[in-house]
C-alpha cells in the first residue's frame, strides 16, 4: 500500500487540521484535559535492562516486578512506554510481537499505574533502512544520485516518504487496535519530539513545488513576490524550480521553513487520525513537543490535531534552578489550547549525551520543580526516565534510579512528592489561569532573523536556553514578567482571530516582528489605538510576509502608532550606555548589538545613547496613540534595563500589585482550582530561607494544613514552597 504526500498548501493544512481537531473533541479529549488527580511518573523501558543471554527474559521479568513494587511504594501513578523500540514491535517486516509489552502493561494495570503508549515511529529498525534506503534523510547539499545516506542516529528519516508512511500506518493501526480496550492505557503519544530532520529528499522538494503552485498562480507571480530577478534567478516554468539546498533568496528560504513546519504538522495529523480511527473511547492523543519555539515546528498548527498538549522541559539545576524556563514553556504550552497540559519528560538526575555536564539537583529541587510545572497549569509531570541506561548515547542522561537500579536520594524525594500529590493533588489539578499580559510569538520572524541575522550566536544546546536570537528576545521579555510575578500568555502571529486575541490583554510584548503582513501590523496598531499597551522590539515591521524589506519608510504600517520613522541603522561594536542612566540600572545601564536611527514625529524619547555620534537618536521611545501606548526599543537592552521598561509598562497599564514586593528569589503564581478557590503558589528558588508578608485573603497552606491570615509573615525554607488555598467564598 502506498500513501502519497498529503498536504499541498498551508490553507489545506489548516482546514484538515481543524477537522482533525473537531473529530478529537470527544470523550477522550475531555479525559485528557481533566484528571481526578495530578499524574506523576516516568518513562519506563523494561526492554533496556541488561541482557545476560538465555537468562534475560527471567531477569527482565524479575526486574519488572521489582520496578513496579518500587513505583507503587513511591506513589507513581503513570508511565509512558513503547515509543522508542519499533524493532521490538516489528522485528521483521510484517511480523508483529506484543507479548514483551503486554506483560509490562498488565503489571502496571494490576498496580493501578496508568500507561501512556507511544507510537515508535521516530527511530526506524535496521531492516527497514536496509530494504528501503530511500526512507533515510538526504541532507542539504548531498548528491542527488549516489549520495550517501546513513543509518544510526534516530530521527533520520523522510517523514513524507510514501513507503515510510505505509509502514507507519500499518504499525500504528496494529498497536492502537491491540490496546484499544486495555483500561490501563489512557492515551497515545504520537511520535517523539517531531521535527523536519533536515530532509531535502526528492519527494520533499516535489511537495514543496506543489505547495508553491497552489500559493502562487504562476511562476511570474512567484518571481515578483520573491524578487527573483536579483542575480537573474527568475523561474520560467515550475519544471525549472531550483532546489533549496543552496538557495540565496531570503523569500525562498523563509517559504522553505514554512514547508518544513507544514510537513511536521501534516505528519502528526496523519498519525493522530490513525490513532483516532482505532483507539478506545477514553484514550487521548498527544505528542511531546520536545521543547517549544523550534524553528521547524509551528506548534499552534500541530496543536489542532491533539486532544491535549504535552512537552518535554529540560532546565538548569543547582544554582541555575530558578523556574523561569519551566514557566515560559508552561505558559506557551497552556496558550496553545487555552487549557491544561502534560509534561512528558523533565530532569530526574543529570543530563547530557556525554559525562561533561553532570549536575544533579540539590536536595529539594526535584520536588520544587514539580510544583513549578503545576503552578503553570500542568496536569502531569513525568521524568525521563525511571532507570538510567547502561549503554548507548544517553548513558549519562540519568533517570530516577541510577545504574545500580536501587532506591537513592532522588527516589526518596520523588516518593515524598508523590505522596504529597496523592493528598493535595485534587486541589491542584485543572488549575485555571487568566492573565492580562501576553507575548506575541512569530515563528516566521524567528526564521527571518536566522536567515538575515543581526547577531551571530554560538550554537549548541543548553538546558533552559534557546540558540536563536528571536527566542532569546522571547525569553528576556518573559523573564522580566516572571521576575515581576506577573502571569503571561502567548498569542500567535498567524491566528485567524489575532485582533480578538490581542484584545483579551491589557499589555502585549512584541519581540522583533521582522516578518509580518500589513494586516498583522494593522491589528497591532488598532489594538494600541483602542487602548492597548505595547512594548515592541527593534526590526519590527521591517520586512513583509515574503521576507522582502518594505519599500516605504520604516517602520512601515506601524509608523503612526509608533510615532517615529527611520532610514538608517547600525550594528554596535561595543555596548553603549544610555545617557544619564534614566532607568537607574547602574552597571547594567547598557544596550548592545543594534541601533536604529529614530526620527521622532509625535513620540517622546525615553532614553538616548551616551555616544558622540549615536547620541543624537533616541534608543527608547514612548507614544500615545488613540487610547493606548506603544513603547519601542530601537536597540537590544540589558536584562536589567528590560526589567525596568517592563515594570514601567505594567504600572502604566494598571497591572502592579503586592506581588512585585516579594523577595528576589521568591516567585508567586496564581490560579483557580476546580472548587473555584484561588490558589497562590509561593516558590523559593534559593539556598537560603526567605520571608514575606502574605497579602491575600485568608486560607491555608495545602502542604502543611496551616491556616494563613492576611498580612501574616510567611517563611520559606531553602528550595521550598507554600501553596495557599483561599477559604471558600473568597473568589470574587
Amino acid at each position: 500500500m502506498r500513501i502519497s504526500l498529503l498536504i499541498p498548501s498551508l490553507s489545506t493544512l489548516l482546514v484538515i487540521a481543524s477537522l482533525f481537531a473537531f473529530s478529537g473533541a470527544s470523550q477522550a479529549q475531555t479525559t485528557a484535559a481533566s484528571q481526578p488527580n495530578i499524574l506523576y511518573g516516568a518513562a519506563y523501558y523494561n526492554e533496556y535492562m541488561p541482557d545476560e543471554g538465555d537468562a534475560a527474559p527471567a531477569l527482565r521479568a524479575a526486574r519488572l516486578e521489582k520496578d513496579v513494587a518500587l513505583m507503587k511504594e513511591a506513589g507513581i501513578s503513570v508511565v509512558r512506554m513503547g515509543e522508542s523500540t519499533w524493532s521490538l514491535w516489528e522485528p521483521e517486516d510484517g511480523k508483529f510481537e506484543y507479548a514483551w509489552m503486554d506483560r509490562i502493561v498488565d503489571a502496571m494495570g494490576k498496580a493501578g499505574i496508568k500507561v501512556i503508549m507511544g507510537t515508535p515511529t521516530y527511530s526506524i529498525p535496521t531492516w527497514m533502512a536496509k530494504t528501503h534506503p530511500e526512507i533515510l534523510v538526504r541532507p542539504a547539499g548531498a548528491p542527488l544520485i549516489g549520495g550517501e545516506v546513513t543509518y544510526g542516529i534516530r530521527q533520520n528519516m523522510d517523514t513524507d516518504n510514501p513507503t515510510y508512511r505505509m509502514y507507519c500506518k500499518r504499525l500504528i493501526t496494529n498497536l492502537v487496535s491491540h490496546y484499544k480496550d486495555n483500561p490501563a492505557v489512557i492515551g497515545w503519544q504520537i511520535d517523539n519530539e517531531t521535527g523536519s530532520y533536515g530532509a531535502y529528499n526528492d519527494d520533499v522538494f516535489a511537495g514543496f513545488v506543489n505547495h508553491l503552485k497552489q500559493k502562487f498562480p504562476t511562476t511570474d507571480a512567484l518571481n515578483k513576490a520573491w524578487f527573483l530577478n536579483y542575480w537573474g534567478q527568475d523561474v520560467n516554468g515550475w519544471e525549472n524550480m531550483p532546489r533549496p539546498d543552496r538557495a540565496t533568496s531570503t523569500s525562498y528560504k523563509l517559504e522553505w521553513t514554512r514547508w518544513q513546519q507544514m510537513r511536521v504538522a501534516d505528519f502528526l495529523a496523519f498519525q493522530a487520525a490513525l490513532v483516532r480511527a482505532n483507539r478506545g473511547p477514553n484514550q487521548f492523543v498527544t505528542t511531546d513537543y520536545g521543547s517549544l519555539m523550534k524553528l521547524d515546528v509551528n506548534e499552534a498548527q500541530v496543536a489542532k490535531s491533539l486532544d491535549i498538549i504535552a512537552n518535554n522541559v529540560y532546565h538548569g539545576v543547582q544554582d541555575h534552578l530558578d523556574g523561569a524556563y519551566q514557566a515560559e514553556q508552561g505558559d506557551f504550552a497552556r496558550s496553545l489550547k487555552h487549557t491544561n497540559y502534560l509534561i512528558t519528560e523533565t530532569n530526574a538526575q543529570t543530563l547530557g549525551w556525554d559525562s561533561a555536564s553532570q549536575y544533579p539537583p540539590y536536595d529539594g529541587q526535584i520536588r520544587l520543580d514539580v510544583y513549578s510545572q503545576l503552578s503553570s497549569g500542568a496536569n502531569m509531570v513525568e521524568y525521563w526516565h525511571w532507570h538510567s541506561i547502561h549503554a548507548g548515547q544517553e548513558t549519562y542522561w540519568k533517570g530516577v534510579l541510577s545504574h545500580d537500579l536501587e532506591p537513592n536520594r532522588i527516589y526518596a524525594e520523588v516518593s515524598k512528592t508523590a505522596h504529597e500529590l496523592q493528598k493535595i493533588g485534587p486541589h491542584l489539578v485543572d488549575l485555571k489561569i487568566k492573565n492580562q499580559v501576553a507575548i506575541l510569538y512569530s515563528v516566521d520572524s524567528a526564521n527571518g532573523l536566522q536567515i538575515m541575522p543581526y547577531e551571530h550566536l554560538p550554537s549548541g544546546w543548553t538546558p533552559g536556553h534557546v540558540d536563536h536570537s528571536y527566542g532569546r528576545q522571547v525569553l528576556q521579555f518573559h523573564r522580566a514578567l516572571y521576575d515581576a510575578n506577573v502571569g503571561t500568555d502567548f498569542v500567535f502571529f498567524d491566528s485567524p482571530t489575532l485582533a480578538q486575541d490581542l484584545s483579551q490583554y491589557k499589555l502585549v510584548l512584541i519581540p522583533s516582528l521582522y516578518i509580518a503582513d500589513d494586516a498583522t501590523l494593522k491589528a497591532i496598531a488598532d489594538y494600541v489605538k483602542g487602548g492597548g499597551h505595547v512594548i515592541m522590539n527593534f526590526k519590527s515591521g521591517f520586512a513583509n510576509e515574503n521576507s522582502a524589506v518594505r519599500w516605504q519608510r520604516a517602520p512601515g504600517p506601524l509608523r503612526e502608532a509608533a510615532g517615529f520613522n527611520y532610514q538608517e541603522f547600525s550594528n554596535l561594536e561595543q555596548p553603549l550606555a544610555l545617557k544619564g542612566d534614566p532607568f537607574k540600572a547602574g552597571s547594567e545601564n547598557k544596550v548592545n548589538t543594534w541601533a536604529e536611527f529614530l526620527q521622532l514625529e509625535h513620540a517622546e524619547a525615553l532614553a538616548y545613547y551616551d555616544h558622540p555620534f549615536f547620541g543624537k537618536w533616541p534608543a527608547i521611545t514612548h507614544n500615545h496613540y488613540g487610547s493606548g501606548e506603544l513603547v519601542y526599543e530601537a536597540t537590544q537592552l540589558s536584562d536589567a534595563l528590560q526589567a525596568k521598561i517592563v515594570r514601567d509598562a505594567l504600572k502604566s497599564a494598571g497591572l502592579t500589585s503586592a506581588d512585585q514586593s516579594l523577595p528576589a528569589s521568591v516567585r508567586e503564581k496564581h490560579g483557580i482550582n476546580r472548587e473555584g478557590k484561588q490558589l497562590h503558589y509561593y516558590l523559593n528558588y534559593s539556598s537560603t530561607g526567605q520571608t514575606f508578608q502574605y497579602p491575600y485573603a485568608a486560607g491555608k497552606d495545602l502542604l502543611t494544613s496551616t491556616a494563613v491570615a492576611p498580612n501574616l509573615s510567611v517563611t520559606l525554607k531553602p528550595w521550598d514552597l507554600v501553596i495557599i488555598e483561599e477559604s471558600k467564598g473568597s473568589v470574587q
